[in-house]
């Protein structure tokens, strides 16, 4: 069996090539400048569920390019560090920020870009959010169509003690996602409405102005296990913000 040295100086222009090509995989995972971690979200198709969008048969939807999302939901302690303040009611660094506004967290999202100098940060679209919730799974969680394993990997009403929780304590899904159910309900970038096919051009997020209401995904502490599933929506005005409801943020490659 014959193989390639890459290290022996006959192959140089092969190594290089090969150097060239690994410094353009995108890694699996990576921190940023105040210590955020993002996973990797690879392309894929998914389909929506039918019963929460009402349409009659699922919609194919494709996420033709990569993408991180945030392993954890942003912190106390992150929101702080570019912020300045302290908002949420459940005090600890390592819980999820929470009682913050849609609009405030765009706030957040432009200092933090204005921080790293630059524009690579967002909100998911709300299909983005489902995509990488289910991480290639079809079904309602993406540990299976019944709800009795939730205790394993969400905050919810029946095992929250009705209060947040540090991030990072239940197990993840397929693709590295911490507490994408439970814990606090997460802003996503689209007004809520009734989403349409012709609205879902890869992935990308509905942002019709007029429309205040803002969907939100995971559900929270204070939701029971059928709140706490792969497409289940609900939304709150930009403007309001409560107990139970936080973010993670999108990362562009």
């Amino acid at each position: 069996m014959s193989y390639i040295d890459l290290t022996s100086g006959k192959n140089e222009s092969i190594k290089n090539m090969y150097e060239e090509a690994k410094d353009k995989i995108p890694a699996n995972s990576i921190k940023n400048s105040i210590g955020m971690e993002f996973m990797l979200i690879p392309a894929g198709e998914f389909y929506l569920d039918s019963l929460e969008f009402s349409y009659e048969i699922p919609i194919k939807v494709s996420i033709p390019e990569p993408f991180y999302l945030g392993k954890y939901q942003v912190t106390q302690k992150q929101w702080t560090i570019v912020m300045g303040d302290e908002p949420s009611c459940f005090e600890g660094d390592n819980r999820p920020v929470e009682c913050i506004t849609w609009n405030k967290v765009q706030e957040f999202i432009k200092k933090l870009n204005e921080l790293e100098n630059t524009d690579k940060y967002r909100l998911p679209s709300e299909v983005e959010w489902e995509y990488a919730c289910k991480a290639g799974t079809d079904t309602i969680y993406f540990f299976g169509n019944s709800g009795l394993q939730l205790d394993e990997y969400a905050w919810y009403y029946l095992n929250s003690s009705h209060e947040t929780h540090s991030v990072g304590q239940k197990k993840p899904n397929p693709w590295g996602l911490h507490d994408m159910y439970g814990n606090v309900w997460e802003w996503c970038q689209d007004r809520y409405h009734r989403i349409y096919e012709e609205d879902l051009a890869e992935g990308t997020a509905w942002e019709i102005v007029g429309n205040t209401a803002i969907a939100l995904r995971g559900g929270a502490w204070v939701s029971y296990s059928n709140k706490c599933h792969s497409s289940y929506r609900s939304s709150f005005d930009s403007d309001y913000g409560l107990y139970s409801v936080g973010f993670r943020l999108l990362m562009k490659l």
